[in-house]
């Protein structure tokens, strides 16, 4: 009900309206606007999220490698996780020690998580891949365990792509053995085979999210640009979609490999692809390393057919840096490659910059401690992605039940069993192949129920593993 003191700020608002409505260049103010100013100002108070903890878990303990950025660190240090860094990666034997107790480990590209090690982590729950790729961790096996992994698909895209357009422009313009020869003390100015690459033509292999911000710079230099992807995905500025790989091939100045390592993509560029581009053309590979043909790219060089090339990533990769890592014993090719003219050879820095780094710490450790603190797996690569929100302070006496299993008829109905004497108050299930991951709340339950549920959760038969927070 309107008071009587509201009633009369309403008139009174009106009749300043009517006043001001006959004022040349005065701002009229609704009636409405007025009156809803006179009212006291609502308060909504969010809600606080509580903090979980894991029942029959000790303290979470995080195994980080490969010098991984101190902002992980510092989003791990504030959920009071225990936190053991280094800076390299470590030695099967020694990662296997180190990998038994933990909860959670991070590793960038040069750590391999194969069965070997992780059937030695019987407490592991997460792995975090602070980079783009996820080939150096078996994702299949770590999911058949219960563990998911995480990877940071988006964050280090745009420093990938400047190192590829200053790959093409110093590939164009033979910057790199101009530099050799001005260290070693010889002066060689000359313009034979140095291009602009204004007006060039750009072909892009992949257009995911680096591809595609690899077109739009390079459409800033004046380049042309097409693209090649096993899907159709709408052009960034004018960048042209093509039908074939071939095509691609045939009518590019320069062709640089934005694709994941897959069965698929294994030597996708090899020596009938290397023959279909065009003569004096130059090759640039950011991706992984398995997917050119090394051998036949070092042919197609020396056969003046390819007239430059920038490497940053290869088959077999040192694990440590150091002089004298990569060689031969390496790859029997090595020596020949690093003798080539105008080749570009790095290591594997496309996403080693001090941004992409800080930010990947963010997003891979942050999903790393919501999948700990409450069981979100969005952004899972290996896993259904599954999110409840979070439980409020107040409600007390409330577990979360997060339960992977194998992906089988009558799990569910055996689970809501075990759970039917408590109330759930929100329940997610999703699957993805054999696996299917199934989050609840359930509330009135006190600690003896709480064991209760875990032991008779534990003792089910397509059990993978489960967790419950309280």
């Amino acid at each position: 009900m309107t008071s009587p003191q509201q009633i009369n700020n309403l008139q009174a608002a009106f009749q300043d309206a009517l006043n001001m409505s006959g004022s040349p260049g005065v701002v009229s103010t609704s009636p409405t606007t007025s009156f809803m100013n006179t009212l006291p100002p609502r308060t909504s108070v969010a809600k606080q999220a509580k903090a979980l903890k894991p029942f029959s878990t000790g303290d979470i303990k995080i195994l980080l490698l490969e010098n991984v950025n101190q902002t992980a660190i510092d989003i791990f240090d504030k959920q009071g996780y225990q936190v053991e860094f280094h800076k390299s990666s470590l030695g099967p034997e020694e990662l296997i020690e180190k990998i038994r107790d933990v909860h959670a480990i991070g590793i960038r590209s040069k750590t391999k998580l194969t069965p070997e090690i992780l059937k030695h982590a019987k407490n592991l729950v997460c792995i975090g891949c602070f980079c783009i790729g996820t080939n150096q961790v078996d994702l299949d096996y770590a999911a058949k365990m219960g563990v998911s992994v995480f990877n940071s698909p988006f964050s280090n895209s745009r420093s990938v792509a400047e190192l590829v357009i200053g790959e093409i422009i110093s590939l164009a313009r033979q910057l790199g053995d101009r530099s050799i020869e001005m260290h070693t003390g010889t002066w060689n100015k000359v313009s034979h085979h140095c291009w602009e690459v204004r007006g060039k033509t750009l072909g892009i292999i992949g257009y995911g999210h680096i591809g595609s911000q690899l077109s739009v710079l390079a459409e800033a230099f004046g380049m042309h640009v097409l693209y090649y992807d096993v899907v159709t995905i709408m052009a960034l500025g004018t960048a042209k979609q093509v039908a074939t790989l071939d095509e691609l091939l045939n009518n590019s100045d320069f062709v640089s490999l934005h694709v994941p390592a897959t069965d698929e993509t294994k030597n996708m560029i090899s020596a009938p692809q290397l023959a279909a581009m065009r003569n004096g053309a130059y090759l640039i590979n950011a991706s992984r390393g398995t997917v050119v043909d090394i051998p036949s790219l070092i042919q197609a060089m020396k056969a003046g057919k390819i007239a430059g090339a920038a490497l940053d990533v290869f088959p077999h990769e040192p694990a440590k840096n150091g002089s004298g890592a990569f060689g031969n014993q390496l790859s029997p090719w090595i020596s020949d490659l690093v003798s080539l003219p105008n080749i570009i050879l790095t290591p594997h820095i496309g996403g080693s910059t001090e941004e992409a780094q800080s930010a990947i710490g963010v997003e891979v450790a942050t999903s790393l401690s919501k999948y700990i603190n409450d069981g979100t797996s969005v952004g899972s690569v290996n896993f259904p992605e599954v999110s409840l929100r979070s439980l409020d302070l107040d409600q007390e006496n409330t577990v979360r039940v997060l339960y992977i299993h194998q992906n089988v008829p009558g799990v569910l109905k055996t689970v809501n069993n075990i759970l039917s004497d408590h109330n759930i108050e929100k329940q997610f299930s999703d699957s993805s192949g054999d696996i299917a991951y199934l989050m609840a709340d359930i509330s009135n339950v006190n600690y003896s129920d709480i064991k209760d549920i875990y032991d008779k959760l534990n003792a089910t038969e397509y059990k993978i593993s489960i967790r419950l927070l309280y």
